[in-house]
C-alpha cells in the first residue's frame, strides 16, 4: 500500500541522511558501541546537517518548521543501518518541546541558538531511584533562597539518557509539598547548567542495550539554579510533563516500528545467503512463513505509526491514542525481532550482527516512557473501565 505521510522534501532529506550515515556513522559505530557512547564532537556534525534546528524558529537559527516527520525518517534510517546517534534524540524529541512551550522570550534567546548549534546539548531528568513511573513521588527539592534570586536544588536522578554529554538538563524537582487533594502539585521544571557547583554525574550506567547512548545517574548537592532558569510556572511541572508525554510515546512507537522493519530486512538478507543442508535457509517453508507473518505485523505497525504521526503533527494525538500506538508497536517489535533473531541461528546471538544489537535495544521500549502495563491502564481508563 502506498504511503502518503512523506513528500518529496522528506524523501530528499532521507537520501541526504542515508548518505551521511554511510559516510560518518557506519565506519565508526563499532568503536562507539565498545566505548558506550558517541563522541561529543559528533553532535556538531548532526547540527551542521540541520537535525537540531528543524523545529526551531528561524529567528534562533532553525528552519522554523512544526513537524515530526523528519524525526520519523531519522528513526527509520538509523534502524535500517543498524546504528544510533547516541542521546541526540532526547535533545530534540524530549527537551525541545519544553523550551518552545515554556521558555520566555529571554530564555529562548539564551537557549535556542546554542541548542541548534550543539554548543549546548540538553537532556531531561525525571526518574529517580525508587520512583519509576510514579513521577508524583519524586523526592528532589528546589527551595527558593531568602533573597529570591535562586533555587537550591538537592536530590538525585537515574536512567538519564544523554546525561553524560548534557550541557543543560531539564530537572524536575519539588518546590512545594503535595496537597491532600492533589499529590501531583508542587513539581517545577528547571533548565540546569551542568557546570554548576554541586552538580555531579555519577555512574555511566551499563545497560543491556542502547550501548551508544550515554545514560547516567545525576546528583545535586546545594546546586544554585538562578530564578531565570525556571521553566514555566512554579509548581505546575507535573502538568507540563503530562502534556508532552504523547509526543514522547509516539517517538517510542515509531522507533519500535522502524526497528521491526529493519529486523525483517536483516533476516531476509541473512536467510538468502546462509546455507544449511545444501539449501538456503530462505528456501525452507518455515522461513517463508515466519518472515511473511513478520512482514504482515510490520505493515500493521507502519499504519499505526503513520496515523499517529499525522495526528501528532495536527496537534490531535491524545494521551490514550499515544498509549495505544506505543503498546501495539512495541509489542509487535518484540515479537518480530525475536523471530528474526531466531532465523539467524547462533549468529543472531553475536553482537557483530545488527539483529543482536537490535534485540537488546528494543527491550526497553516496553519499559521507558511508561511501561506496557501503564499504557494498558491509560487505554482502559479512556474506555471508561
Amino acid at each position: 500500500m502506498r504511503r502518503t505521510v512523506f513528500n518529496e522534501d522528506h524523501e530528499a532529506f532521507r537520501e541526504t541522511l542515508r548518505a551521511f550515515i554511510e559516510a560518518e556513522v557506519v565506519p565508526v559505530h563499532e568503536e562507539w558501541f565498545a566505548a558506550g557512547q558517541v563522541p561529543r564532537e559528533f553532535y556538531y556534525k548532526l547540527a551542521e546537517l540541520g537535525l537540531f534546528g528543524i523545529n526551531v524558529p528561524e529567528e534562533f537559527g532553525g528552519a522554523g518548521l512544526d513537524t515530526h516527520k523528519f524525526e520519523a525518517i531519522q528513526y527509520e534510517e538509523t534502524a535500517r543501518a543498524g546504528v544510533s546517534f547516541g542521546g541526540s534524540g532526547v535533545h530534540v524529541l524530549l527537551a525541545l518541546p519544553y523550551i518552545k512551550a515554556l521558555a520566555t522570550d529571554e530564555q529562548k534567546k539564551r537557549y535556542l541558538e546554542k541548542f541548534v548549534s550543539a554548543e549546548e546539548m540538553w537532556a531531561l531528568a525525571m526518574t529517580e531511584p525508587g520512583t519509576g513511573s510514579d513521577l508524583a513521588g519524586m523526592k528532589s527539592t528546589a527551595k527558593l533562597s531568602e533573597d529570591g534570586t535562586h533555587y537550591v536544588l538537592n536530590g538525585s536522578k537515574t536512567f538519564i539518557t544523554g546525561g553524560v554529554h548534557a550541557d543543560r538538563v531539564i530537572v524536575c524537582a519539588r518546590t512545594a509539598a503535595p496537597t491532600a487533594e492533589d499529590r501531583r502539585f508542587g513539581i517545577s521544571l528547571f533548565a540546569v547548567d551542568t557546570k554548576s557547583e554541586g552538580y555531579s554525574i555519577g555512574r555511566k550506567l551499563d545497560k543491556l542495550g542502547l550501548k551508544t547512548s550515554d545514560t547516567a545517574e545525576l546528583a545535586f548537592v546545594d546546586v544554585k539554579v538562578p530564578v531565570e532558569d525556571l521553566l514555566g510556572e512554579e509548581n505546575k511541572g507535573f502538568y507540563y510533563l503530562g502534556s508532552n508525554l504523547p509526543s514522547e510515546r509516539w517517538g517510542i512507537a515509531y522507533g519500535a516500528y522502524a526497528q521491526a522493519k529493519a529486523a525483517v530486512r536483516f533476516a531476509k538478507e541473512y536467510v538468502q545467503d546462509r546455507t544449511v543442508f545444501g539449501k538456503t535457509v530462505a528456501s525452507f517453508q518455515n522461513t517463508k512463513f515466519e518472515l511473511a507473518a513478520c512482514q504482515a505485523e510490520v505493515d500493521a505497525a507502519e499504519a499505526v505509526a503513520d496515523r499517529a504521526l499525522e495526528a501528532l503533527d495536527a496537534g490531535e494525538l491524545t494521551a490514550a491514542e499515544a498509549a495505544s500506538a506505543k503498546l501495539f508497536n512495541t509489542e509487535v517489535a518484540h515479537r518480530v525481532i525475536d523471530k528474526c533473531l531466531q532465523l539467524h541461528g547462533g549468529y543472531g546471538f553475536m553482537n557483530e550482527y545488527p539483529i543482536a544489537r537490535l534485540y537488546a535495544d528494543n527491550r526497553v521500549n516496553r519499559i521507558y516512557g511508561g511501561t506496557s502495563e501503564v499504557m494498558k491502564m491509560i487505554i482502559a481508563k479512556n474506555m471508561g473501565l
